[in-house]
């Protein structure tokens, strides 16, 4: 699903990415974690086409990333750092928002299927603003699958949720990794990270510096690998 080759990116004189290569079975549920200003985000902005490589080469679902954008992103669901909700509209009325966008055939019933799958249909009718910051990650992730993407590309899901917020999510991946979607997740929490992911990555300076998968991980153990690996110096 994914394959990306040499895949560079230079913002002036700084590197974000220095020759990465990554490739993704269709199906696979992979962690991307590394410390912050590891690359994490310019490399999924690039996979999800809304950033272009100073160099290398990406293709998504086999179509090349830089000649087929339009279809490239009909096949992504992208979640960033922001949810990219409107506060002042319900859910409903958000998921509908975007379900023209992606011209989603029956989108009302489309839409109640989400909302119910990740545990918010009693609250469709409420406004964004008033939902807790666990339920607006969950709207966004269904905003994200809204159009049976392929692709999912999640960077920093967890961020600001408690721990029941971060198990719910985390069970939703889970289901969705069994429907043989693609999932990649960059995050900066080990524990999260290893627990969901089929593989784990280790991007360090703008490059992968590891790539195991979970069965051969003992969190401990990873954990002093991590920060061996995370700490060196160029």
């Amino acid at each position: 699903m994914i394959e990306a080759r040499n895949v560079t990116k230079s913002f002036g004189p700084r590197t974000a990415l220095a020759g990465v290569d990554l490739s993704i079975a269709e199906g696979e549920l992979v962690t991307l974690v590394g410390p912050n200003g590891a690359g994490k985000t310019t490399l999924l902005r690039i996979l999800a086409t809304l950033s272009r490589p100073s160099s290398g080469t990406v293709r998504i679902g086999g179509l090349d990333a830089s000649r087929d954008g339009e279809r490239v992103r009909a096949e992504i669901g992208f979640l960033s750092h922001q949810t990219l909700l409107y506060d002042e509209l319900t859910g409903e009325q958000n998921l509908r928002f975007y379900a023209r966008m992606y011209e989603v055939a029956s989108d009302r019933a489309r839409i109640g299927e989400v909302l119910e799958r990740v545990g918010l249909g009693m609250r469709r009718h409420d406004r964004v603003e008033t939902l807790s910051r666990g339920m607006k990650q969950r709207l966004a992730v269904a905003r994200a699958v809204l159009h049976h993407p392929r692709l999912l590309l999640l960077d920093e899901p967890y961020s600001g949720l408690d721990a029941e917020a971060a198990d719910r999510l985390t069970d939703l991946l889970v289901e969705l990794g069994r429907e043989r979607r693609t999932i990649l997740l960059a995050t900066h929490r080990l524990g999260r990270g290893v627990s969901v992911g089929q593989r784990v990555l280790i991007l360090h300076q703008g490059r992968v510096v590891y790539d195991q998968p979970r069965g051969a991980i003992e969190l401990p153990g990873f954990a002093q690998l991590y920060r061996a690996m995370t700490s060196q110096e160029p």
